[in-house]
């Protein structure tokens, strides 16, 4: 099945912790045609697995509407969301979510047995499936047995194995090394030209996002610009992903210092004040993590 067009339009999610509430969507808008092969780009705790999982059926939206094809996923009831991430979504993850007894022929089957299909077809489907991705001769292979490059290609293939027409694929190269990301991105743009799958992926690498159509940038819940990949060349060699973290580290900052202000001069009221401060500290936090899990002290 060729892909579908995605229309979200004033999507909201309030995450609640306590008695404070983090908005991670700010009545975000987007369309994506079908076949489209988008990337998103941004720092973390911009939204980015938020839109992601929402699209998905994984998470439920506060509010707005999420269309994928004649559907409109935000007012799935439990059982028909559990429909449409059968057979509309694929999912592909960081964590790649193989099973590790299982051998990379039974990854990939697994959710076909899962929707009933005749072994038959189930073996004609992975034999094809492991043809896309270049693992045929890795068929009998289990994740421990095969590169983190390997792993991932297999995620793809069983993420296709019900033939979904969407793809969302969540930082799929964040644990590989350039090489390894480049084979990737390479048969994920072969799923989304030779199949026509509609594949929207997150990443923070400029590298792999420029192999997509188009690539949007997302900041605080909202697409903030829309890039072509040429684009994406000029403006992130020159800023690094660490440079962006740390810029926006700084833009909180002086946020955070204007809302002191606002506050002190009753702009603003106590509860909006506390509000706005929590989110804007539970972003910098996220932003701060990242950076030390890359190795640097904020």
């Amino acid at each position: 099945m060729s892909g579908l067009d995605i229309k979200i339009r004033d999507l909201v999610k309030v995450h609640q912790t306590g008695k404070i509430e983090v908005q991670a969507l700010r009545g975000l808008n987007l369309d994506i045609s079908s076949g489209e092969l988008v990337s998103i780009i941004g720092p973390s705790g911009s939204g980015k697995t938020t839109l992601l999982n929402i699209i998905g059926g994984l998470d439920k939206a506060t509010a707005g509407t999420v269309q994928v094809g004649d559907k409109t996923v935000t007012t799935l009831s439990v059982s028909q969301l559990v429909d449409f991430r059968r057979k509309t979504v694929g999912h592909i993850f960081q964590n790649l979510n193989l099973i590790p007894t299982l051998t990379s022929r039974e990854n990939v089957e697994f959710s076909m047995i899962a929707s009933g299909a005749p072994r038959a077809k189930r073996n004609e489907r992975v034999h094809e499936l492991l043809g896309t991705v270049g693992m045929l001769d890795r068929a009998d292979h289990k994740p421990e047995e095969l590169s983190g490059g390997e792993q991932q290609r297999i995620a793809i293939a069983a993420a296709l194995a019900n033939d979904a027409p969407i793809l969302l694929a969540d930082e799929p190269t964040g644990e590989l090394d350039t090489q390894n990301a480049r084979i990737v991105v390479e048969y994920l743009v072969k799923v989304n030209r030779e199949l026509g799958k509609t594949i929207l992926m997150v990443t923070h690498d400029p590298s792999v996002a420029r192999a997509s159509s188009r690539i949007l940038r997302i900041e605080d819940g909202l697409i903030k610009t829309a890039l072509a990949p040429s684009e994406v060349i000029v403006n992130e060699k020159a800023h690094s992903y660490v440079d962006q973290l740390k810029a926006r580290i700084v833009e909180i900052n002086t946020e955070l210092d204007q809302l002191d202000a606002d506050f002190k001069i009753d702009k603003i009221s106590g509860d909006d004040y506390v509000q706005k401060r929590q989110t804007l500290k539970n972003i910098k936090d996220s932003l701060k993590e990242e950076l030390s899990r890359m190795g640097f002290i904020p």
